[in-house]
């Protein structure tokens, strides 16, 4: 079973906070300490932990105190360009998952400052980047994950924040460009909570966004310690960041086939309704769909005002796919409007494998639950080509491929 990790942001997400929930998890400050002064950066902080209270719930609060406090006002002294910390962080032996991960996490939120301010990742010089509080936030995030061994990283849904902050180019808006243009590669589901301050940070965004497998529910996990780390304001809800650690749901082999339980996962759903197309053209937009990665389109004929018969097409899709959808539902239809929101599905889990028959292979999808096989179900599209290869009927060949698996497979369920 492998071990994973829910972030839960109600108020957000910074890499002190990260740094906060890994300590309260149980990731020894003084490991931390000691593989952070490896990138030859000590004489520039001091690391530190202490339980404060937010709301009455206590959290672990992470501070990387600077050596001198005018540093962070006097920016250029510890502004840096990507290939720097690149170079600081290769050199400094870090254990190799940590330091994939904290290369990774360095050239993404580069990209996205330079997205912003129009130059090439290598050419940014910018502060946020290059701070040591940055640099030690990261390194000590992807320290700590490596810890604690987690194998798949999960995070919820963020909140937009609101106002407007000081940085280093005057006053911005919040969510800042650099967030915002972070949550645009991963098409991350943001939300309003009502809570006008800034909630995710630039660093805190580059974490989530190169680290997490997905954003949306928690997955189905076996809950073993929860770590909960501090922000540094109080706001009306605790200004906490959860972080789940426990292993995904065991799974059970039969015949060869590994049938878990049924799995959450965040969708799209997309439905416009249209009374004035042609049923060719709703024909193609299916195929459009589909093609650019759409996981199921459907019509249902729909009376609509002044008795006009329509019909509502409805799309569904993964959460980083909704823009492609929505562009192709535009250009393709006569909407003037898309509906759209996130819900969650129950999935089984499923895998295909291939049998043959006397008229070639075919590949038969496998789904089941909670130890069982619950659906066989042969390809449509190889039954149809084959049987328009060999002159025989597309049921014929679907018979055939159903049998064949069932032959070396035989059922022990009810």
């Amino acid at each position: 079973m492998k071990k994973v990790a829910y972030l839960d942001c109600p108020t957000g997400i910074a890499g002190d906070m990260c740094l906060g929930a890994l300590v309260h998890a149980g990731v020894p400050l003084d490991y931390l300490r000691e593989k952070l002064s490896l990138l030859g950066i000590s004489d520039e902080y001091q690391l530190r932990a202490e339980l404060v209270h937010r709301n009455g719930q206590e959290a672990t609060k992470v501070h990387v105190d600077l050596t001198n406090d005018h540093d962070r006002e006097e920016h250029h002294i510890h502004a840096r360009h990507l290939p720097e910390i690149e170079r600081t962080i290769l050199a400094a032996g870090l254990p190799n998952q940590a330091e994939k991960m904290s290369l990774a996490v360095f050239r993404k939120l580069a990209e996205a400052e330079g997205a912003v301010h129009g130059v090439a990742p290598e050419k940014v010089h910018f502060h946020e980047v290059g701070a040591t509080d940055a640099i030690v936030d990261i390194v000590g995030t992807c320290l700590g994950l490596d810890w604690l061994g987690i194998e798949r990283f999960y995070c919820s849904p963020l909140p937009t924040g609101g106002g407007t902050i000081k940085a280093a180019h005057g006053q911005m808006p919040v969510p800042t460009p650099a967030v915002l243009k972070l949550w645009e590669y991963r098409q991350v589901p943001v939300y309003s909570n009502g809570i006008e301050k800034e909630l995710v940070t630039p660093t805190g965004a580059a974490i989530a966004v190169t680290l997490a497998d997905a954003f949306g529910s928690p997955p189905r996990m076996t809950i073993q310690k929860v770590g909960l780390g501090a922000g540094s304001r109080q706001l009306p809800i605790p200004n906490i960041l959860r972080l789940w650690i426990g292993e995904e749901t065991a799974s059970t082999t039969i015949n060869n086939y590994t049938a878990t339980n049924t799995e959450l996962e965040t969708i799209a759903v997309l439905s416009t309704q249209i009374d004035d197309l042609s049923p060719q053209a709703i024909a193609y937009t299916f195929d459009a769909l589909l093609t650019a990665g759409a996981l199921d389109v459907f019509t249902q004929p729909i009376v609509m005002k002044k008795s006009r018969q329509g019909v509502l097409l409805t799309v569904i899709c993964h959460p980083e796919k909704q823009s492609i959808c929505e562009t192709i539902l535009f250009r393709e239809t006569t909407t003037l409007g898309i509906r759209h929101c996130l819900q969650q599905r129950s999935i089984l889990p499923r895998e295909i494998q291939k049998v043959s028959t006397p008229y070639g292979e075919v590949r038969v999808k496998i789904a089941g639950t909670n130890g069982n096989i619950t659906n066989v179900q042969p390809e449509y599209e190889d039954c149809a080509q084959l049987a328009k290869e060999n002159n025989v009927s597309w049921r014929e060949i679907h018979r055939l491929a159903w049998q064949s698996w069932y032959d070396k497979h035989p059922p022990t369920f009810s």
